[in-house]
């Protein structure tokens, strides 16, 4: 009987242990719910926590839930698609997604900015390209004095290194220490920089010097391309990293042609991904920027829906290579609608005067994909205040991690876009009023898509340099992993080295 009671008596109090022990965890779990569900809990990791990065503290986390949370994968160079079947049950129920804001809000006091690393490149990397001289040891230009202007035409809309290079440049004149608008500032130890910017001006050297001149077996722009590869991988900055700390514009799509298989580790700044293996370039990795217009902005817009008379505009090249069919045929199935404006045009013989008179005066602007799923006809839209029609289904946007397009541009696939009168009569139903929300939506982001020198606040140089920004930690990431087994195995003193483009 003693051993029953014994028995009895341990199972009693093992029972009752683990009772008490299970209402022990379940109220300590309550506790913890109730007080991460609290507002002044963040439920977040704290950018500012990681090094170098409270430029990132510009951001406004208030709103960060993942707001697209029906999506499906693709390939290629694209990361997510927004299902197209939720968008559309949801628009069939009438159900309208809660308000976000478009850009997320600055606090200035709290703003600090990028800290680029500059090389001193060779001048015929850069401004040389634009016939300017270096006078004494400097390779650059004194910009208190004079700024080299930079050639116009359609010259401009890949000017990008430019602006940037010039920004850099301005970042060290007196008063840019008093200002608190700058959203990169040049630092000239690369140790203390978040990345490491290489100013070539590889779209000016395509424009300028792709083609081979009798008495030469390459063209210039590929012995420049060449001379970059060999001048970076030979520094201790790309020795660190791999290169992938390393900032490289190459907004042309032709631009960087044989370069880019060799520094495919660094970021670059693109205008798309239409002539890009993923391996090489693709969203998580690089920066899409866009394309400067080069039709003139519409100041003190007062027009209306009803001023403007042309219902639809798109005036370009219409026979292209690679994905223009798109564009040939919507010419075959809207060349005869009286309030449509579509026909070939170039920047020849007043074109771009024209092009600006037209895209004022019309209501909808197309934009269609071409030899690439971009061009600069959508910011040519978006300065004249024509709500764009983009119908491009591989198109990537500058900034679209903050800015929704939505808000002022239509979008239309490009199989439902070739169906006979499916494009004609679904812009002819958009209505005055939503015509008119997105026409003022146009006038106030406008400005994040203006290069100008010197940047002001929100401008395309600083909204560029906010995405790069934005990139940073995924930089910072891949340099670490990459460093495992250097640094543990090897000793700190060994250097990360490319792998070729086709490694996994």
């Amino acid at each position: 009987m003693a051993g029953k009671n014994v028995k009895i008596v341990s199972r009693k109090s093992l029972l009752c242990f683990f009772s008490m022990t299970t209402l022990l965890f379940l109220m300590s779990w309550l506790f913890v719910l109730g007080s991460t569900g609290s507002e002044d809990t963040p439920r977040f990791i704290n950018l500012n926590l990681l090094p170098n990065s409270k430029h990132f503290s510009t951001f406004d986390d208030s709103n960060s839930e993942v707001r697209n949370q029906n999506v499906e994968s693709s390939f290629g160079n694209r990361a997510i698609l927004v299902d197209s079947e939720n968008v559309e049950a949801n628009h069939k129920t009438n159900k309208t997604p809660e308000a976000t804001p478009s850009v997320k809000k600055c606090s200035m006091h709290e703003k600090v900015a990028l800290k680029v690393f500059m090389y001193d490149l060779p001048s015929e990397f850069h401004f040389a390209l634009l016939d300017w001289k270096p006078e004494g040891k400097s390779v650059w230009p004194d910009i208190k004095t004079k700024v080299p202007s930079y050639p116009g035409g359609l010259n401009w809309q890949h000017s990008i290194e430019y602006w940037l290079t010039l920004d850099l440049l301005a970042s060290e004149l007196p008063e840019a220490a008093t200002s608190n608008a700058k959203a990169a500032i040049r630092v000239h130890n690369s140790s203390e920089a978040d990345i490491i910017f290489v100013p070539f001006f590889s779209s000016l050297s395509y424009n300028r010097h792709s083609k081979i001149d009798p008495q030469e077996k390459k063209s210039r722009n590929k012995v420049l391309q060449d001379k970059l590869v060999k001048y970076l991988t030979a520094q201790e900055e790309w020795k660190r990293s791999g290169g992938r700390d390393h900032l490289i514009l190459a907004h042309h799509p032709n631009s960087m042609l044989d370069a880019r298989k060799k520094l495919w580790h660094a970021t670059f700044i693109l205008s798309d991904f239409g002539r890009y293996p993923p391996n090489i370039a693709n969203v998580e990795k690089d920066v899409i920027a866009p394309y400067k217009h080069v039709i003139r902005s519409y100041v003190n817009d007062s027009s209306s829906f009803d001023s403007r008379p042309t219902l639809l505009y798109f005036q370009g090249a219409i026979h292209r290579k690679d994905r223009a069919h798109a564009r040939q045929q919507l010419y075959s199935l809207l060349k005869h609608e009286k309030d449509v404006h579509f026909s070939f045009g170039s920047v020849q013989k007043g074109g771009i005067r024209k092009a600006s008179e037209g895209m004022h005066s019309s209501k909808f602007c197309l934009n269609i994909a071409g030899d690439t799923p971009s061009s600069n006809r959508l910011f040519d839209a978006i300065a004249s205040h024509c709500v764009p029609v983009i119908i491009s289904d591989e198109i990537e946007l500058p900034y679209e991690d903050v800015l929704d397009y939505t808000e002022f541009c239509i979008f239309v696939r490009t199989r439902d876009a070739l169906k006979k009168k499916f494009l004609i009569n679904f812009i002819r139903n958009i209505s005055k009023d939503e015509w008119t929300r997105k026409w003022n939506r146009l006038k106030e982001v406008e400005n994040f898509f203006e290069f100008q020198f010197p940047s002001k606040e929100g401008d395309a140089v600083q909204m560029i340099w906010q995405a790069v920004a934005r990139k940073v930690p995924f930089m910072r990431l891949k340099t670490n992993r990459a460093r495992r087994f250097f640094r543990s195995l090897y000793g700190k003193d060994m250097r990360l080295k490319s792998r070729p483009a086709n490694a996994r």
